[in-house]
């Protein structure tokens, strides 16, 4: 569950508290509309906030409906995801709703409006439709069919819902204005003819489908939902849906549009993830490069995190592009390290291991060293990390011939082993390439818990792991999917500029007790970043994602060396 929060305020909380106070409603009902055709991602989040939010803090109720539809699309593998992911972020609702459960009574308001003379049965193919449609500048032109009689229309309308016609052959429009200056209000398609496949939850029973500027308006009058919350999109929308409720006379729910979240980096669009999935580029929906929530919840992001980067982000009317308002990843990365560095385990790991050998170390001893399980946190206490003569130490950690400002182990320099000793580098050995394969050292015994008696300070901290206690580990290291901040940008599309480096397999070590970490269990491994156990993980191997990493000083002091 999540914790409560100061009440905030916003335009669409003035528009619901001014609803409320005027009268135009006595309750508050919100509904969260998602298409089961694909899984939910970080943009959904914000318009899943919205509505929860809005109806929790006026004691209203939440309505979980899927627009099933388009049974082109839909599974319901994406149905059982989307109520997963939602229960996940600590949404809860009054009830689970589907379009379909109202596609007898949706289509009874499409029969009276037939009867009203506002809807026919037009017979142009779909190419017709879009030509004769006018552009923004240009009136569209009534189809030749648009003057039929109420009882053609109906003996028509009844025909296609029982299948005697083909897909494509005809569709049922509102009768509204050719000439209209909004182009959504230019006889919109209410019903296509759609033999094939069968409806996820009805079936054969129907061969003509709702489109969803149909669908959507008068699910949400049938359900008494009070406040259609909805991104700028549909802000064209609005007064077609307007239109519908007024001709049939029925409830009237208001709709208010936001901005809708996008963030650098990324792609937000169900087809392009589609595609990704589909042709390869990923492992799937759940590969932690994805912007799905589920994709995110293995690498190891918290909903906590998640939901605070949304609601900092705020809501608008204001896009900053036609995608909505951008975010900068980099805050959204910021607000997940803020989160685990106050809950994660700390824990030792060595992706790139470099054998350290303390040559006046004795052979037989192991030590258990005290290690603190999180600073920020003195309930989680400390554990024992066994210690001995070989330990693994990150290449990065050593350099034969330091460059300027290093202070890690060189020959000739001591550094603190966490939570152990000091040890001074004495020599290394090197292998046929003349590559350092084993470094060697000696410590001090009297600076067990990382203090000199004699006050003698050292300039740095390494970590290490125990060679013969540590375990075998799989670590995938991620980056951005994308090279370019919008991804978007140019002729050649996102597949053009996917990155090359955005994933990197590293065969390391870890402490002994990680080796029966559970998948979703979060750490922060000292001094590279932190990790989540990834569901791929088995007691003989566990494998770790990389959430985020640390803020690394010395990298950017390397990248300036290099630059100079």
């Amino acid at each position: 569950m999540m914790e409560e929060t100061t009440k905030p305020t916003d335009f669409i909380r003035e528009a619901v508290a001014e609803d409320l106070r005027t009268g135009r409603f006595n309750y508050v009902r919100t509904r969260l509309p998602p298409e089961p055709n694909g899984y939910l991602h970080i943009g959904h989040v914000k318009a899943w906030m919205i509505d929860y939010l809005v109806a929790k803090e006026n004691n209203g109720e939440l309505i979980l409906r899927f627009d099933d539809t388009n049974p082109t699309k839909e599974e319901t593998e994406f149905v059982d995801a989307i109520i997963e992911d939602t229960r996940w972020l600590g949404i809860e609702w009054k009830e689970i709703t589907y379009a379909s459960d109202y596609f007898d009574l949706l289509y009874e308001w499409a029969q009276k409006l037939v009867w009203m003379r506002k809807a026919y049965v037009d017979d142009q193919s779909p190419e017709e439709v879009s030509a004769n449609r006018g552009t923004f500048t240009e009136p569209g032109k009534n189809s030749p069919w648009r003057d039929r009689s109420v009882e053609e229309n109906l003996d028509l309308l009844e025909r296609m819902k029982n299948g005697e016609f083909s897909d494509g052959s005809r569709v049922l429009r509102a009768k509204i204005d050719m000439a209209h200056p909004n182009l959504n209000m230019r006889d919109p398609v209410m019903y296509r003819i759609l033999h094939e496949p069968p409806h996820h939850r009805t079936g054969d029973k129907w061969k003509i489908y709702p489109l969803y500027d149909w669908a959507h308006g008068q699910n949400d009058s049938m359900e008494g939902i009070t406040h259609s919350l909805c991104s700028l999109e549909y802000r064209d929308h609005r007064p077609l849906y307007d239109w519908f409720h007024e001709q049939l006379g029925v409830f009237k729910s208001r709709q208010i549009e936001f901005a809708r979240l996008n963030l650098n980096y990324t792609v937000m669009s169900k087809r392009k993830l589609r595609r990704l999935v589909e042709e390869g580029y990923v492992s799937g929906w759940d590969d932690p490069r994805m912007p799905t929530l589920r994709a995110m919840r293995r690498r190891g992001y918290t909903a906590e995190a998640i939901i605070d980067f949304v609601q900092r982000m705020g809501v608008s009317t204001v896009a900053t592009s036609n995608a909505g308002v951008i975010a900068d990843i980099a805050f959204l990365e910021s607000r997940v390290r803020e989160d685990l560095n106050k809950h994660s385990l700390r824990r030792m790991a060595v992706t790139k291991p470099l054998k350290l050998v303390i040559d006046n170390y004795p052979d037989d001893l192991v030590e258990e060293m005290d290690a603190v399980n999180n600073p920020e946190d003195p309930s989680a206490g400390a554990r024992k990390v066994p210690f001995s003569k070989e330990l693994y130490i990150e290449q990065d950690d050593f350099r034969e011939t330091p460059p300027p400002k290093y202070y890690r182990l060189y020959p000739g320099n001591e550094v603190r082993l966490r939570y152990a000793y000091f040890v001074k580098c004495t020599h290394v050995v090197k292998n046929d390439v003349g590559e350092v394969v084993e470094v060697h050292a000696t410590y001090d015994p009297s600076t067990r818990g990382g203090d000199a008696q004699d006050g003698r300070k050292v300039k740095s901290t390494i970590h290490w792991l125990s060679a013969s206690h540590a375990k075998e580990a799989e670590f995938r290291m991620y980056d951005r999917l994308f090279t370019k901040e919008d991804p978007e940008e140019g002729e050649e599309g996102s597949l053009a500029c996917l990155n090359p480096d955005s994933l990197h397999i590293l065969h390391g070590y870890v402490e002994p007790s990680l080796a029966q970490a559970k998948p979703g269990n979060r750490f922060q491994f000292e001094r590279l970043g932190y990790f989540a156990t990834d569901q791929d993980a088995s007691e003989n191997k566990p494998v770790f994602n990389l959430t985020v990493s640390l803020k690394d000083t010395w990298a950017k002091i390397e990248r300036s060396n290099k630059s100079k």
